[in-house]
This record gives C-alpha cells, sequence and structure tokens, in this order.
C-alpha cells in the first residue's frame, strides 16, 4: 500500500470530508463537527478552531483518537488519512454519491427501496425509454 506523509495530505483529505459531506443540504461547520464529535467521544479535546487550523494546514498531527473519531463521523475507515490508495478510492466514492444526490437520483433510490423486483423491472424499463427518449446512452448493468 502506499502510505503518504505530509501535512498537506491530511488537510486537503479532511477538507473534503467536510465539503462532500452535506447534512440537510449543506457542509458541516467546524464547530459543529467538533460538538458532534464530543457528544460521542467525552473525553476527546476537540474544538472548530483546531479543526479549522487541521483543514488549512495551520497545524499539524493530530492524535490518532481524533482521526479514528473524524473518520468514524464522516463514514469513511481511518486508513482514508494515511493511505493514498484508500483515500483515492474513498475520493471518487465520495465524488459519486455527491453527484447522485446532486442529480436527484437519491430520491429515486429510496422510492426503490423495498419494491419486489418485478417491480423493480418495472421502474427500469421506464428509465431506460425516458433515456432513450431524452437520446441518453443506455445504461450496461
Amino acid at each position: 500500500m502506499a502510505q503518504d506523509k505530509g501535512e498537506s495530505v491530511l488537510a486537503e483529505r479532511l477538507d473534503g470530508l467536510f465539503r462532500s459531506s452535506r447534512p440537510r443540504g449543506r457542509t458541516w461547520t467546524n464547530d459543529e463537527v467538533a460538538t458532534e464529535l464530543k457528544a460521542v467521544n467525552p473525553g476527546l479535546r476537540v474544538s472548530g478552531a483546531y479543526l479549522s487550523a487541521l483543514r488549512t494546514g495551520k497545524r499539524e498531527r493530530p492524535s490518532r483518537e481524533l482521526l479514528d473519531a473524524l473518520a468514524a463521523f464522516f463514514g469513511v475507515a481511518p486508513a482514508y488519512f494515511y493511505d493514498r490508495d484508500h483515500a483515492d478510492q474513498t475520493s471518487r466514492q465520495l465524488a459519486m454519491l455527491d453527484e447522485l444526490h446532486q442529480a436527484g437520483v437519491r430520491s429515486i433510490a429510496l422510492r426503490a427501496v423495498g419494491l419486489p423486483p418485478e417491480s423493480l423491472d418495472a421502474v427500469t424499463a421506464v428509465l431506460d425509454q425516458i433515456r432513450k427518449l431524452q437520446g441518453l446512452p443506455p445504461v450496461d448493468d
């Protein structure tokens, strides 16, 4: 595995998590994340100002406990902060999720949850027909 060293990489990755995570349609603030982290991990020492300094690269070398808490909060593996290959893969997945969210696909997927296979086939057929009518290429599963 390709390991990374350097705080600018950490700052870039942490800032990327903040930018890609959108609760209720907006990004988290540093203070909100610090508050949430402390609620789950009462002994954790973190503030919005410290998270800001980490995100901009002004501070470096956070504790392993803080990185683990941040990883859990944002729903990524701790390796995201340490391993370039893992971080690249996770970043691609987060970008894809963001695109899906922005495209309104999430609301369609939520409506499909729990439908029986034959209903999902019907929904797929309708979407394929709409794509065709819009001049979009077919989707290969």
